[in-house]
C-alpha cells in the first residue's frame, strides 16, 4: 500500500517531559489506521504534531513528498489533512448546516457553493434532518457527527478522528464505525485514536500502539491483540481472552 503520510522519528518535548519519542509509521492511501494506547501515551500530542498545532522537537511528517513540520494548521488542512478534537468544538450559536459550511469555506468564498458542499456532506453523514438545529441543542453523538461533517467539508484526503466514539452508546458507536468504513470506501484514509477496542479493531487495516510516548507495536489488528507487550501495557488479559473467543 502506497504511503500517503510518512511519520519519521517524531519527537515532542514539553520542557523535560517527553510526550512522543522517536515515533515512526505510515498511513497508506485508502487505509484506516488505529492509534491506541493508555491515557498519557502521547496519542493526541502526535495528532497535534501532524496537524501543525505543535511543532515537533525533532522528526518529520511527510505528505505528498512535502514536510509538514513548520506549517500552520490551516495550511495543513488546505493540503488535505483534516481532524476532529477529543473535546468536541461545536459552534454552539450556529446551526448544523452553518457548522459544516465553515469547513467548506476553506476552499470557497461563495456562500451558495458552501451550502451545496454542506448539503452533500449532511446527506452523507445522516445529518440533513437536523441541519437547522443549533449546535448548543445537539446531543453528544450529534455533536461528534457534526465535527466529522465539518472536517469532511474541507475535502480532505486524510481524516484524523480523536476519540470520536467516546461517550456514545452501542448503537451510536456502530453508526460511527459504519461511517468510517463508508468514508474509506469513498477513497479516504483515516487515522483514528480510540479507546473502545471493540470499535477500532474491526475497522482498522493496521494498528499502531503507543505507550509512554514510544511506539511499542504496529501491525494488523489480529497481531496486535496477541502481542504480549501490548496486552501488558494496555489491552489486559480480559480483552485478549474475549478477542480469542470472538
Amino acid at each position: 500500500m502506497k504511503p500517503l503520510i510518512e511519520i519519521h522519528n517524531l519527537t515532542m518535548k514539553f520542557g523535560s517531559l517527553v510526550a512522543n519519542e522517536d515515533v515512526s509509521f505510515t498511513i497508506g492511501e485508502n487505509e484506516i489506521v488505529g492509534l491506541i494506547g493508555p491515557n498519557g501515551a502521547g496519542k493526541t500530542t502526535l495528532f497535534n504534531c501532524i496537524t501543525g498545532f505543535y511543532k515537533p522537537y525533532a522528526g518529520h511528517v511527510m505528505y505528498g513528498g512535502r514536510d509538514l513540520v513548520g506549517l500552520a494548521p490551516y495550511q495543513i488542512c488546505r493540503l488535505g489533512i483534516a481532524r476532529t478534537f477529543q473535546i468536541v468544538k461545536t459552534l454552539n450559536e450556529m446551526t448544523v448546516e452553518e457548522n459544516v459550511m465553515t469547513g467548506a469555506f476553506l476552499h470557497t468564498a461563495n456562500r451558495k457553493k458552501a451550502q451545496q458542499i454542506a448539503a452533500e456532506i449532511l446527506d452523507a453523514t445522516g445529518l440533513t434532518p437536523k441541519k437547522n438545529v443549533l449546535g448548543a441543542n445537539l446531543t453528544i453523538a450529534d455533536r461528534k457527527r457534526v465535527e466529522i461533517a465539518r472536517a469532511l467539508a474541507t475535502a480532505p484526503r486524510v481524516l484524523m478522528l480523536d476519540e470520536c466514539m467516546a461517550g456514545l452508546n452501542q448503537t451510536e458507536i456502530k453508526d460511527v464505525m459504519a461511517l468510517c468504513l463508508q468514508l474509506k470506501a469513498k477513497g479516504l484514509s483515516l487515522l483514528i485514536v480510540e479507546h473502545i477496542m471493540e470499535a477500532i479493531m474491526p475497522i482498522s487495516d493496521k494498528v499502531v500502539v503507543l505507550n509512554a510516548g514510544r511506539k511499542i507495536a504496529e501491525g494488523k489488528p489480529e497481531q496486535i491483540v496477541n502481542n504480549e507487550q501490548v496486552i501488558q501495557a494496555y489491552l489486559g488479559e480480559r480483552y485478549h481472552a474475549k478477542s480469542k473467543k470472538s
